[in-house]
């Protein structure tokens, strides 16, 4: 779960916008909680859009519409019926708490992929740390690669291997610094070939097409 300082907030034909102080990785359709604000906005909403510009309402067409020669950072808009809100600074500051669960992969996935259950009850539960940590990591390596997803289910069967694939990952580097356990005397190189294969899997670094 993260929280951000919410100072600046605006609302206009029944859509609001806020600004951050710090820059958030928040994006399309993510829900989003505030607290601490007036005007009735706080409450839980989804995010509609993340505007780079100032928010001045919708058009007859019901398009929303920005005034482009002024640009204002950390912007979170999102639908809010209510009375029209000029953009003011909010005093005092409001809290947004912004909070994904991703569960692309499971617990059962990366046992069946390491072929092997744990061994003990510490085994199991270290399974499932990798496992939340691996879904979080690819969720927002995704992310920021541009890609809208949903946090509950993996986008297709690929993404799904990488998460799990990572998860295993993880799990094998247990006890050591910065590659997987061997009982070889002789140093050996950090291996490159499954973090390749989970990027590519969760098609991340190339570019995106319609």
């Amino acid at each position: 779960m993260a929280t951000f300082t919410v100072i600046e907030h605006q609302r206009r034909d029944d859509y609001a916008v806020i600004q951050t102080l710090e820059d958030t990785e928040i994006g399309v359709g993510q829900t989003i909680t505030l607290s601490g604000l007036g005007h009735g906005l706080n409450g839980t909403y989804t995010v509609f859009a993340v505007p780079t510009f100032l928010y001045t309402g919708v058009d007859d067409e019901g398009d929303l519409v920005y005034d482009t020669e002024v640009i204002i950072p950390n912007q979170l808009l999102f639908y809010d019926a209510g009375d029209d809100l000029e953009r003011s600074a909010a005093i005092p500051t409001g809290t947004l708490t912004w909070s994904i669960t991703c569960t692309w992969t499971t617990s059962a996935l990366v046992t069946e992929f390491l072929g092997i259950s744990g061994a003990t009850a510490n085994d199991t539960a270290y399974i499932a740390t990798c496992v939340a940590a691996s879904n979080q990591w690819c969720f927002r390596r995704r992310q920021q690669a541009g890609y809208f997803d949903s946090p509950t289910t993996a986008p297709d069967a690929s993404i799904q291997l990488g998460a799990t694939l990572y998860a295993a990952a993880l799990y094998r580097e247990r006890g050591s610094v910065d590659s997987f356990q061997s009982f070889e005397t002789m140093s050996v190189g950090v291996p490159t070939l499954t973090n390749g294969r989970i990027l590519q899997l969760l098609g991340v670094r190339r570019s995106q097409v319609a």
